[in-house]
């Protein structure tokens, strides 16, 4: 399963699974297959929207947009973004 590596403008670093809950979640949102959104459409405010949810599950965060992409230093995909991995 995928996992997102999320570091923060304040300094905090944390791992993340890009759940079934989440992968539905994004198609709901991007109005796409997962799977199609990651292998032929690769979009990094897609990767933005995932570490977004991820931690919009676990505290609040401002709703998903420049002033939420504003709070990353960067988001790094640790494994295959494909729903089987």
């Amino acid at each position: 399963m995928a996992r997102l590596k999320i570091t923060r403008a304040n300094g905090d670093v944390s791992e993340h699974q890009i759940t079934p809950s989440i992968e539905y979640a994004f198609e709901q949102y991007a109005k796409l297959g997962f799977s199609l959104a990651f292998s032929t459409q690769q979009k990094q405010s897609d990767i933005f929207w995932l570490a977004w949810k991820c931690l919009s599950k676990e505290e609040d965060v401002v709703p998903f947009g420049e002033k939420f992409v504003d709070t990353l230093t960067r988001v790094e995909v640790l494994d295959d973004l494909s729903p089987n991995s």
